[in-house]
């Protein structure tokens, strides 16, 4: 292969700083709103959005560019309903016995328990997988790169992408997770990652009143 063969021209436009500043600000702002939801309304979400939500989150850096991801949606009653069961048993397990004192403290302002409704009452559930190997059509499998790195980046692109659309998001990890493996009938060289709950926040959801960290707090300029 040769090098033109390898890479592309960057499809890439300059802007004028004071628009990349103003681009940057809105961009901030818009984010600074996000928070996490545990109040959904039942309202269905546009196909679209999902898969382009999907698809932006597929666009994410990874090492080697293996994709080492897999996004399963889940909008089926019986299936989400078989998720919360599962979920709430090791729910219940981690504050009855699991939980120190401490992460059970630092979890008491949020108002959390071992009670998932919202796993059931969002319209979409979308359980996020990594895969520590790809198996190509010829059935050969090749090891994956920076997987936990990758799916994490591609996890943040897929809240962000959700949050610009107008969706309210919570990730949900409860542990361990092997029960979505079975319930999703993934297979076992794909370990779940993450449980995204997605949906419109139902009409007066609260959210906890939780302040982020200032930049100086967060960042180091050198």
């Amino acid at each position: 292969m040769t090098e033109s063969d390898a890479f592309i021209p960057l499809d890439f436009s300059h802007q004028e700083e004071r628009a990349m500043e103003q681009s940057a600000h809105v961009f901030y702002q818009q984010m600074a709103k996000r928070r996490s939801v545990r109040d959904f309304s039942d309202q269905p979400i546009p196909q679209s959005v999902l898969e382009n939500a999907i698809l932006a989150a597929g666009s994410a850096p990874s090492g080697a560019n293996m994709q080492p991801w897999h996004f399963a949606v889940v909008q089926d009653p019986v299936t989400k309903k078989k998720i919360r069961q599962a979920a709430e048993i090791e729910e219940r397990e981690l504050y009855e016995n699991r939980a120190s004192e401490e992460w059970l403290d630092a979890l008491a302002p949020l108002g959390t328990d071992a009670n998932k409704p919202f796993l059931e009452n969002a319209p979409a559930l979308i359980a996020i997988f990594l895969k520590k190997v790809t198996i190509d059509e010829q059935g050969v499998k090749h090891k994956n790169y920076y997987t936990t790195e990758s799916v994490g980046i591609a996890t943040g692109m897929l809240i962000t992408a959700l949050h610009q659309a107008g969706l309210g998001t919570l990730t949900h990890t409860p542990s361990p997770m092997k029960f979505l493996t079975e319930i999703l009938k993934r297979p076992s060289y794909e370990r779940p990652f993450l449980l995204l709950v997605v949906g419109y926040p139902a009409e007066g959801a609260l959210v906890p009143d939780i302040q982020r960290l200032p930049l100086d707090k967060i960042s180091t300029f050198l």
